[in-house]
């Protein structure tokens, strides 16, 4: 098999497994279907994000690097951390990954006997306005995807220094994808990575589907941004 085939099932794996355990954790285990006793918090949720994260990590880190998000697959590219003829086979293994991901999820939620839709429920989908679970508007949510995934892609740029140990980068990562679920939940759902959004919001397939767009673009100006700032950062002898 070579490279870029790996790459692509490595990301597909890796970005499957985020979707199951953060938006399924979301979806299957905050209450909606077992009640009190079968309900996590909103802490709950972000460890969710940042334990998968931290799983994937040391499952294929060492086949594709783990990017499992465009936006950091993007911004690595940009700042020669990520050749471009592999760029392809990454974002198709993360967008690929995380929807059968969702899938997942979707028919999991649909088998039980509880009342459920993907549409009415919302399927864990990152929105803003109405669909924002703080109420948090649009201009909320474009600050919110770009700073935060410009800090996350800072953060995973900062692990490929030379002197940075490899055991510590899923450790490091994950941690930072928890904490920044813990602040951002509230205002859009947490994004900071399309391939997510796109897995969810094609089975809610409604508002979704037209907010997607923010949670596509404006992840990528993070990234990209994120990305530029540790290579202007990051002393020549560490890149």
């Amino acid at each position: 098999m070579n490279t870029k085939t790996r790459i692509l099932i490595a990301e597909a794996i890796g970005t499957m497994i985020l979707v199951i355990g953060g938006p399924g954790t979301a979806i299957l285990a905050t209450g909606y279907f077992g009640g009190f006793r079968n309900s996590v918090t909103l802490l709950g949720v972000a460890l969710a994000f940042g334990l998968s994260l931290l799983v994937a990590a040391y499952a294929i880190g060492s086949i594709s690097g783990c990017h499992i998000n465009p936006a950091v697959t993007l911004g690595l590219w940009a700042i020669k951390k990520t050749k471009g003829g592999d760029v392809p086979f990454y974002l198709i293994g993360q967008i690929l990954g995380g929807v059968i991901g969702g899938f997942v999820i979707f028919v999991i939620a649909r088998s039980s006997t509880t009342a459920w839709t993907a549409n009415a429920t919302g399927f864990a989908s990152n929105g803003y306005g109405d669909h924002s679970p703080g109420g948090f508007g649009l201009g909320a949510a474009i600050i919110t995807e770009i700073v935060f995934t410009a800090v996350f892609v800072f953060i995973i740029a900062s692990t490929s220094r030379k002197s940075m140990s490899p055991g510590f980068t899923g450790v490091v990562v994950g941690l930072a994808l928890t904490l920044i679920h813990l602040i951002s939940i509230p205002i859009d759902n947490t994004s900071v990575n399309p391939a997510r959004s796109i897995a969810t919001a094609v089975f809610q397939r409604g508002w979704a589907i037209e907010q997607l767009w923010v949670f596509i673009v404006f992840p990528i100006v993070g990234g990209l941004l994120g990305a530029g700032a540790w290579k202007a950062l990051c002393p020549a002898e560490e890149f």
